[in-house]
């Protein structure tokens, strides 16, 4: 009886030890890094190298936490029970560590609203975070509610980055941009360039830049001509800095309260 008393004891020991483990969670790219720091930041989390860079919405929580190199052999060292990736992690590392137990969850590409709060489940419920998610969706709809009190109907803007890009329809920036009560002047369906030319002859009526703030960034580039600068003089609806615009993922909602209070616009 004590025998069979005892063993119950360790097995109970063993379960509760197993519960105070903490989650272990490998992100394998900074849009990835983004999600797993909002849903479990309880998680013993293992970020990637650019974690927390100046473009990272959650570059201050990401201080501290241990960043780690995409390697296979890396990834296999850190023993993930979740692995969170949007754009990185190559078949091979994936593969090896799926068979090693991990749960992989891959974001995708969302280019609406809609696709965004599906990214927050999934990933949501991959870490056992249900709840955390869905305040994480909740809020961003707030913020989209407040975006669409927007003063003035049918204002036009042409999205353009500091390298001289722009974004039509079928892009986040386009959801972004309805999202806050504006129209598209891209004229196009997904990226393209925008020509100095173009914008001499046929100036818009309102800019929205983005990645401006990335003073490194394309320095060069298009969208940084003089002509350009003289043109978008006082025509500046709002500056996006690249914070919300490296990744799709609820902060997008926050951009859209940016362009429809005009932040950072002249």
């Amino acid at each position: 009886m004590r025998t069979g008393a005892a063993v119950m004891a360790a097995v109970l020991l063993a379960a509760t030890g197993a519960e105070a483990r903490p989650l272990r969670v490998l992100s394998l790219d900074q849009c990835a890094d983004q999600y797993a720091l909002a849903l479990a930041p309880d998680a013993r989390l293992f970020l990637s190298p650019r974690a927390d860079d100046p473009d990272a919405w959650m570059a201050a929580a990401a201080r501290g936490r241990p960043r780690v190199r995409p390697t296979l052999e890396t990834a296999i060292g850190v023993r993930p029970d979740v692995v969170v990736r949007s754009w990185g992690g190559e078949p091979r590392m994936l593969a090896a560590l799926e068979r090693r137990g991990a749960t992989i969850v891959s974001l995708d590409d969302a280019s609406e609203m809609d696709g965004i709060r599906t990214n927050v489940r999934k990933v949501a419920a991959a870490l056992d975070h249900r709840a955390a998610g869905e305040r994480i969706v909740a809020g961003m709809d707030a913020r989209l509610a407040e975006a669409a009190h927007a003063p003035a109907p049918n204002r036009t803007a042409l999205y353009l980055t500091s390298g001289g890009f722009t974004a039509g329809t079928g892009t986040l920036v386009d959801a972004i941009m309805r999202s806050a009560g504006f129209v598209n002047l891209a004229g196009m369906a997904g990226f393209g360039a925008v020509s100095v030319e173009r914008i001499a002859l046929q100036p818009p009526r309102r800019f929205l830049l983005g990645f401006f703030d990335q003073i490194r960034g394309d320095w060069r580039g298009v969208g940084r001509h003089p002509l350009i600068a003289r043109a978008a003089e006082g025509r500046v609806a709002a500056a996006l800095p690249a914070s919300v615009l490296t990744c799709p993922a609820w902060f997008a909602a926050d951009a859209a309260v940016m362009l429809s209070k005009g932040q950072g616009g002249s």
